[in-house]
C-alpha cells in the first residue's frame, strides 16, 4: 500500500511568500528610520562637543569663531546645515586649520533648524541672504563668553521637536533628547 505524499499547494506557497515580504518590508522600515534618528543624533551631540571645543580654542588663540546655520534649497527639498568661521582681520572666513573639524555638516533631510537668541526675536534662517559676507549667527568670543540661546531641531513633516541644544553665556552646553532633560535614576 503506497502512501500518498502531501505537498504544499500553491496558494499555501503564496501565503507564506506574502508574509515574508510583508516582514521584510517591516524590518527595512525600522531599520531605515531608525539610521536616520541615529544619524540625526550623532550630528547633534557632534554640533554640542564641536562647540565646547571652540570656545576653549578661542579663548587659547584669542581668536572669535562663530557658527553659521544655513539652509539650502536641493532637489526641492529644504536641507539645513551648519559650518564654522573664524574671524580674521578681514572679517569672517572658514578656519585655516583644523579643516575636517569644522567642516560643513548637513542634517538629514526632513530635519528643520530653528534659532532662539537670548533678547532677540526668533531668528529665521533665509535663503535671501547669499552675500559673500558671511556672518555667523552665534559668537563664541575670545574672552570665553557665547551669543546665548538654543536651536531647535524639528521633524518637518509634523513640527515635532526631536533634538534641543542650549547654551549660556559660559558656554555650557546641553543636549536635550524632545526638549528635555534626561531622568537619571
Amino acid at each position: 500500500m503506497l502512501k500518498r505524499q502531501r505537498g504544499f499547494s500553491l496558494l499555501e506557497l503564496l501565503a507564506v511568500l506574502v508574509v515574508i515580504a510583508l516582514f521584510t518590508s517591516l524590518a527595512n522600515l525600522t531599520v531605515t528610520s531608525g539610521g536616520q534618528d541615529i544619524e540625526l543624533q550623532s550630528t547633534v551631540y557632534k554640533l554640542a562637543d564641536v562647540a565646547g571645543y571652540v570656545l576653549d580654542e578661542a579663548q587659547i588663540t584669542g581668536v572669535d569663531y562663530g557658527l553659521l546655520l544655513q539652509e539650502e534649497q536641493e532637489t526641492g527639498e529644504t536641507i539645513y546645515s551648519y559650518r564654522w568661521l573664524e574671524r580674521g582681520i578681514d572679517g569672517w572666513a572658514v578656519p585655516k586649520v583644523g579643516q575636517e573639524l569644522f567642516a560643513q555638516q548637513r542634517l538629514p533631510p526632513g530635519v528643520a533648524l530653528e534659532l532662539v537668541l537670548e533678547d532677540a526675536p526668533l531668528t529665521e534662517l533665509s535663503l535671501d541672504d547669499q552675500s559673500e559676507d558671511l556672518s555667523p549667527q552665534v559668537v563664541f568670543y575670545a574672552s570665553g563668553e557665547v551669543t546665548v540661546g538654543w536651536i531647535n531641531m524639528i521633524q518637518q513633516q509634523d513640527g515635532d521637536l526631536l533634538w534641543r541644544i542650549e547654551w549660556d553665556l559660559f558656554g555650557r552646553f546641553e543636549v536635550l533628547r524632545r526638549g528635555e532633560a534626561e531622568v537619571e535614576n
